[in-house]
């Protein structure tokens, strides 16, 4: 990537989100942390309003408006193929946000590119789907957006029962299923559940703050050092 795009792109991000440290961007970008302090202060020097320090994040002080990009092909073929995907296999709210949002695009880009989305071979089959499971994944994404307590009945892979009052935290999607994540105060714990596995789901009333130790991060956080742990003990480089 050329300096110029990377600078770009290094705005982007930063319009995109409120905090995002140097070794998140060198992540995006492939690049060292030494390169993107470097950007960073080559950006503020140039007069981009980015604000931040070391070790904590960097934000833009207030947003800045620069004419959008136009994509390339191989970059529409990847919205379409992920529009797709979430059209299949995203519930069928965000299918049908996924439609819409196509349909905008479709309507900007210039003709040469609009047989791209036409034309892409990428496809994503709902062979196996379960309509209920389209009723379950909307209703615990809002629950997980309103910060509401859910209570579920759950079938356990043994077959065996039980109802759970659970934090819904975030939903993970593993090629053909959906897992929740999220606090259960039966287990005192994080667990996972398969929306195809729930077999009631109610949105209760009351809501829950986030607290520390119960968070999505808390959990990814914990997942992350489990990981690390066991290519210790493997060995692995």
């Amino acid at each position: 990537m050329r300096r110029a795009d990377r600078l770009f792109q290094i705005v982007q991000i930063l319009r995109n989100k409120r905090l995002v440290t140097a070794h998140d961007l060198a992540e995006r970008l492939e690049v060292s942390e030494r390169t993107i302090y470097r950007d960073i202060q080559d950006l503020s020097l140039s007069g981009v309003p980015v604000e931040g320090e070391t070790g904590v994040g960097y934000h833009l002080r207030y947003s800045l408006d620069i004419p959008p990009i136009m994509f390339d092909a191989d970059e529409l073929e990847a919205l379409v193929l992920g529009m797709r995907i979430i059209k299949v296999w995203g519930g069928s709210e965000l299918g049908n946000s996924a439609q819409s949002a196509l349909d905008k695009i479709q309507a900007v880009i210039p003709e040469e590119l609009k047989n791209h989305i036409d034309d892409s071979k990428l496809f994503a089959l709902g062979f196996g789907r379960r309509e209920d499971l389209e009723t379950t994944l909307d209703t615990c994404r809002h629950a997980i957006d309103g910060f509401k307590y859910i209570s579920i009945h759950y079938k356990r892979a043994d077959g065996m029962l039980s109802q759970r009052e659970v934090k819904p935290l975030g939903l993970f999607f593993w090629g053909n299923v959906w897992t929740l994540t999220g606090w259960c105060h039966l287990r005192k714990a994080f667990r996972n559940f398969r929306l195809d596995r729930i077999q009631q789901l109610e949105v209760m009333e009351k809501q829950f703050k986030e607290q520390k130790g119960q968070r999505l991060d808390d959990y990814i956080s914990m997942i992350r050092e489990q990981s690390r742990c066991n290519k210790h003990v493997r060995g692995d480089p």
